[in-house]
């Protein structure tokens, strides 16, 4: 982060949960997650440990995700609904980036265990832009970070996280809005991610189990329904690409 920035705490960003409950967990994650001002970093990471199992850690998450609805009706009378949700083999590196969605959402990513080294690195691309008096799609326009003047303009803004490992199971929420930050601190404030994997290797996987989580008024009609959701938990489909972008015969 920028030199007059404090560096987050890691027990702000890093989670190790062994004596919490979900709802408790869930606390923690929406106000670290779902900010409305700069107080909070917009991600954190939960470490489950080395024994959780891949459908564990699925069934974790969408435990999680309910708590965090739970607790977003009670903050802000809006609920919690997925937009997406899938699993990944993903071996690309990226620049900073916000995943496609709407205003106001966050990602919720399960990490496994893999032998695919990768670094993550979250930048406060709202804070950015407010520093500049630009909103954040303004400053996506004008200073992309996917081009080097942009890259590094970010730069300061930018934390790597430094419990991410390869060796557990983790969750990772990110805060992935859109929105200008508000004077009245109800809008949520973005942020965007860069994965980078250090030797990919098409023998072996880096498997990301995906979610996309938007706040919706109540009484919206879901996007994915139940029947996905159960197939989310349930699946042992990992879709993958190669480095054309074709996709591969051995997913399932």
């Amino acid at each position: 982060m920028r030199s007059d920035l404090p560096a987050w705490p890691l027990d702000l960003i890093c989670l190790r949960p062994e004596n919490l409950t979900i709802p408790e967990l869930a606390q923690i994650v929406y106000q670290r997650t779902c900010r409305t001002d700069f107080s909070e970093p917009g991600f954190c990471l939960v470490n489950l440990g080395a024994d959780l199992g891949s459908k564990g850690l699925r069934r974790t998450m969408v435990a999680l995700k309910q708590e965090l609805a739970t607790i977003h009706e009670t903050t802000r009378g809006e609920t919690l609904q997925y937009v997406s949700l899938g699993r990944f083999d993903q071996q690309n590196s990226t620049k900073p980036h916000r995943d496609n969605g709407p205003e106001e959402c966050f990602l919720m990513l399960g990490y496994e265990p893999t032998e695919v080294e990768s670094t993550l690195e979250i930048s406060d691309y709202t804070r950015c832009a407010h520093e500049l008096g630009l909103t954040p799609a303004a400053f996506l326009a004008q200073q992309n970070p996917m081009f080097q003047s942009g890259y590094e303009m970010l730069q300061p803004f930018a934390t790597q996280v430094p419990c991410f490992s390869s060796l557990d199971y983790q969750i990772i929420c990110i805060n992935n809005s859109s929105i200008p930050y508000s004077e009245d601190h109800t809008t949520w404030l973005g942020t965007l991610h860069t994965a980078r994997v250090k030797n990919p290797d098409t023998s072996k996987r880096r498997v990301i189990n995906s979610t996309l989580i938007a706040s919706v008024p109540p009484g919206m009609k879901d996007v994915i329904s139940q029947v996905d959701v159960e197939e989310f938990l349930n699946t042992n489909l990992i879709r993958r690409r190669d480095y054309d972008g074709h996709q591969q015969t051995d997913d399932f």
